[in-house]
């Protein structure tokens, strides 16, 4: 996977945090209110008033969640018909213990914590495939497949090298930051990186990084943010060259290449590295008024945990049966922070997301964090369907930062499209739970997706007679526009927002509690 949250690209690193100049809490204001571009939650409560709401589940499919985490305690969907640690699948669901949500990633054998690109995997399977094939005896069709083999090998091949330069260039940073704290009595900052003298050209340049990155960053988070992406680089690059698919066997203990079994994983919902979706978690629903941490965007929502997404790319089996769990188990809201370029089994997910659209359950997925356009490069994954139909219950979401500059307003790393993308949230420095009871901000299209989802949950709560397909119009239809040109993400050119996006603005949930009590729904 590559989890939609920015901490680690050494193209954006510079851009990704604004210096907190904006409030903590500024994904919660509002644009006429408060000047920023927030999702205009803090006055959209304030409209509700005392009005009667409903709870409403928010399924986080994710890499697992920390469930006893100070703010989130008190928000985690409890499966009432299951028995804390019996051992018992009390109520014939087919997963014992699932008190909180289940695990794909997990079995008799630990928890799966890293994974290959879904491109390593395809790769890998057509390597086994041809195998002591006759070469030169190939039929036409075996011919065309030994093609596009040959062509995402070399896919591969760029990818590896790329995360092998990143790789390299994190560790080479991470040693100038060692050199520098040793010969500053362990300070590290803009100024003792400037009197470090590189002993050649390579080191030069990790210097002109950190310190680039000192001016765009609090530079005591610097070496933590590097630190975390050397810890997933490494992996990644290890486990795109091995065959994952029997790593896969042993861990959980299902067959990979079965995508309709769905007896398999464990109730182990935090996982290794609960982080990620602890911090997306916390943006839809931590704890209002209890003292500590945020407070989560949706008052009435709770968290049910679903963990199918591993430090590499998830697989689409995990993903669908995920998804099934999450409508089978009353979830109103589901949310997917995460995506990949590719999608061999993409016909497992489309069929969950149909039986969600049957159910009325509304799917709010992260466009993507590769300042790249949807529409020309597809991600994974999404809305369109095989047999052509594009569903009705699915918001796509781009990721805002909290510039007063118009230019500056999309975020530099999000991913875009005039017609793929639906609308942009907040998603850069977002603060929310992590692990460890902790908290911290992070940027990505990971922060933005959950900022939709908590006011779709809200809006689910307060109003529960819309469907998905209305509240998605809704949020489309009451969407802020954001007037004159802003910066098209990885370009000096500027655009209309409604070049990036369906809606051409910024989620707000005022504006869409606002318009439906003036209609008196």
């Amino acid at each position: 996977m590559r989890f939609l949250i920015t901490f680690f690209s050494l193209a954006l690193l510079p851009v990704l945090a604004s210096g907190q100049s904006a409030p903590l809490n500024w994904y919660l204001l509002d644009p006429e209110t408060d000047g920023i571009y927030g999702a205009g939650v803090t006055q959209a409560y304030a409209l509700l008033g005392d009005r009667p709401v409903q709870e409403v589940i928010v399924a986080v499919i994710d890499a697992g969640v920390e469930v006893d985490h100070e703010d989130l305690q008190g928000v985690m969907w409890t499966n009432p018909g299951e028995v804390a640690g019996n051992g018992i699948d009390d109520e014939g669901n087919g997963y014992i213990d699932d008190l909180h949500g289940w695990s794909y990633l997990g079995g008799p054998g630990g928890d799966i914590e890293h994974e290959a690109l879904e491109l390593a995997r395809i790769v890998q399977d057509m390597r086994q495939y041809f195998h002591g094939k006759d070469m030169d005896a190939l039929s036409e069709k075996d011919q065309q497949r030994y093609d596009r083999y040959q062509q995402w090998v070399a896919i591969l091949n760029e990818e590896q090298a790329e995360l092998d330069q990143q790789y390299a260039a994190a560790n080479g940073m991470l040693t100038i930051i060692d050199q520098v704290k040793l010969e500053n009595d362990g300070e590290f900052s803009r100024k003792a990186i400037k009197k470090y003298d590189p002993e050649n050209r390579q080191e030069k340049g990790f210097k002109t990084a950190l310190y680039l990155m000192a001016l765009f960053m609090d530079e005591s988070k610097i070496e933590h943010e590097l630190r975390q992406g050397v810890d997933q680089l490494g992996p990644l690059i290890e486990y795109n060259t091995i065959d994952t698919d029997s790593i896969r066997s042993v861990v959980v203990g299902d067959d990979p290449d079965n995508g309709r079994q769905a007896d398999y994983g464990c109730n182990r919902v935090e996982g290794p590295d609960a982080m990620h979706g602890t911090h997306v978690s916390g943006i839809i629903a931590a704890q209002n008024g209890n003292g500590v941490g945020i407070e989560g965007i949706a008052k009435n929502a709770r968290i049910m945990a679903l963990r199918a997404v591993p430090n590499g790319d998830e697989r689409d089996k995990d993903v669908a049966n995920a998804i099934r769990y999450a409508v089978d188990h009353g979830a109103k809201v589901i949310n997917m922070s995460f995506g990949k370029p590719y999608s061999p089994q993409k016909s497992l997910v489309d069929e969950a997301v149909n039986y969600a659209l049957q159910k009325d359950v509304l799917i709010v997925h992260a466009a993507g964090n590769e300042s790249s356009d949807n529409d020309q490069v597809p991600f994974f994954p999404n809305r369109l369907l095989e047999n052509g139909v594009v569903v009705p219950n699915w918001l796509e979401v781009g990721a805002n930062s909290s510039s007063t500059k118009k230019k500056k307003l999309s975020a530099s790393f999000s991913n875009y499209g005039a017609t793929t993308v639906d609308l942009f949230a907040p998603g850069v420095d977002i603060y929310s739970t992590v692990t460890d009871n902790g908290y911290e901000d992070a940027s990505g299209t990971s922060m933005a997706s959950p900022t939709a989802a908590g006011v779709a949950a809200l809006i689910r709560g307060y109003f529960p007679n819309l469907t998905a397909a209305e509240v998605r119009e809704l949020l489309m239809r009451t969407a802020v526009p954001v007037k004159g040109k802003v910066r098209i993400p990885g370009s000096k050119a500027k655009a209309r927002m409604s070049k990036m996006c369906i809606s051409g603005g910024v989620i707000n949930a005022e504006n869409a509690v606002r318009e439906l009590l003036e209609n008196n729904n």
